[in-house]
């Protein structure tokens, strides 16, 4: 059964102007169970969970100013959300989902967050809309309890995944994978272990030629045993904040190949959501439904 990290925390309120990129977590699982992709069943409730496991990643002084709501108005600014209690641990659940995502994806081939995806989260900061790194905090977990041995990170985010990449840049066991727009945030990139940066108004035909030439070769010669897929859907030509010119249908396509990919080699593979800014919502759900649509269909 595919297993997805829901909690009722990812829809928390923000002042006004902040809003619309929540609105998409409450409608998402709403509009799965209401054309019946998913079930009831399908969802579990995440956690906050033991701190130490967030720790294995980020900075210890961070972290404390994070959960004491101590950061300074600088560290608040570059995080772009105002500072509350509730957001932060709205943060620590989504991590929790990851890792717990991460443990059923190894039972059932896949798992997935409707939340995650914090990939502008650094060891010892967070950046635009990001406070911690689940993908990251989930991996770590993964190596560190030796339930894998190399994990593949592909982030298809529209923006570059810089703190994956500063996370991840001395470690051996995990290898970044970030395909993003070459003139998008953060305009300051870090180096992943592979970055594909695109041309604007990069096309459906464009993006898929080059994915489907990379992501088979990565794993060929990395021969990971888990991949963390981060499945942002602001590659749309719609998208507010992104510069690419993929349709729905190709964006599906890309979440087909992945997936497909995954199942085909046996290689689990846990989601988390990532970007969508379309100005119309129903835009931003059906882009992100399809990859739930595709999961069922693929593994199960």
């Amino acid at each position: 059964m595919l297993k997805i990290a829901y909690h009722p925390i990812y829809k928390h309120p923000l002042p006004e102007g902040h809003r619309f990129p929540m609105i998409k977590y409450e409608l998402l699982p709403e509009q799965l169970l209401h054309e019946g992709t998913c079930v009831a069943e399908n969802f579990f409730t995440p956690e906050i969970p033991d701190p130490t496991l967030i720790l294995a990643v980020h900075d210890t002084v961070y972290y404390k100013d994070l959960i004491n709501l101590s950061l300074n108005r600088s560290a608040i600014r570059k995080i772009g959300f105002p500072l509350s209690q509730e957001l932060v641990n709205r943060e620590v659940i989504i991590a929790d989902g990851t890792i717990k995502a991460s443990l059923y994806a190894l039972q059932h081939g896949i798992a997935m967050n409707i939340a995650g995806g914090t990939h502008h989260a650094y060891t010892n900061r967070g950046e635009a809309f990001c406070l911690l790194n689940d993908q990251a905090i989930g991996a770590r977990y993964l190596l560190q309890q030796k339930l894998v041995k190399k994990v593949l990170i592909v982030d298809l985010d529209v923006h570059q995944g810089n703190g994956t990449a500063e996370i991840f840049a001395k470690d051996p066991d995990v290898f970044t994978f970030s395909m993003h727009g070459a003139k998008n945030y953060p305009f300051k990139k870090e180096k992943s272990d592979l970055d594909i940066e695109l041309s604007n108004e990069t096309n459906d035909s464009e993006y898929l030629v080059i994915l489907k030439k990379i992501l088979p070769q990565l794993i060929q010669e990395q021969q990971p045993d888990f991949i963390y897929y981060l499945s942002g859907v602001d590659i749309l030509s719609t998208d507010k904040l992104g510069k690419l010119g993929c349709s729905i249908d190709g964006c599906a396509e890309r979440d087909r190949f992945v997936l497909q990919t995954c199942k085909t080699l046996s290689i689990p593979v846990m989601c988390s959501m990532g970007g969508g800014y379309s100005p119309e919502i129903k835009t931003i759900i059906e882009a992100h439904a399809n990859t739930y649509r595709l999961a069922q269909e693929i593994f199960f």
